[in-house]
């Protein structure tokens, strides 16, 4: 809403609507699961919705597949497991969030010292934060062959007390730098490991 995104919330329990309410466009007290009431609010005119039902899982498969008969075109929606994310996926939600085990995946990876930070996105594809390993440091990137030898290409770097900037073929690294670097996950870990 900051933003300027209408924003319709929708629950089956007063109390929440209520105290959600002064923060939102619009809010209801209604059972998602019925589609004729999501008509009746003209769910079916927004471009996006979000499901966020994690606990219930009947009641969130009953909602996205009454978002999908109204044909909203983008749905979000949350998964707690692995079944009922590729229950989502099979009924045509467009995207299945995992908060839990993605957050888990993610700290796994930070908990290992290695990485400052950590992002997989789809196929198999992450950004690592990490320090550059020595056998990097003081030579032009074009001349390290990190692409070629580790599968991963420096994409940003940020010096001590500086903010970050784009990293080219002419960067050289130094100790203390921080950089991001993007590849295959295990390419992004192998090189994160060199540290």
């Amino acid at each position: 809403m900051d933003q300027g995104t209408e924003v319709l919330g929708l629950d089956a329990s007063e109390p929440v609507v209520q105290k959600l309410a002064h923060r939102l466009t619009h809010a209801a007290v209604v059972d998602t699961t019925d589609e004729e009431s999501l008509r009746q609010l003209s769910v079916h005119e927004y471009d996006r919705a979000v499901v966020g039902i994690g606990s219930d899982l009947e009641a969130s498969l009953l909602t996205a597949s009454a978002l999908i008969n109204l044909k909203v075109p983008t749905i979000w929606a949350k998964a707690i497991s692995h079944s009922h994310a590729k229950i989502l996926t099979q009924i045509g939600v467009s995207h299945v969030v995992r908060p839990e085990h993605d957050m888990g995946k993610r700290v796994a990876h930070l908990v290992r010292g290695r990485m400052i930070d950590y992002i997989e996105f789809d196929d198999g594809f992450a950004m690592v934060k990490t320090s550059p390993p020595s056998s990097v440091l003081g030579s032009p990137l074009s001349e390290t062959t990190i692409r070629s030898k580790f599968g991963v290409t420096v994409v940003a770097i940020k010096r001590p007390g500086e903010g970050f900037t784009y990293a080219t073929a002419d960067t050289i690294l130094a100790p203390g730098d921080t950089i991001i670097v993007s590849g295959k996950v295990r390419d992004a870990e192998r090189f994160a490991d060199l540290v």
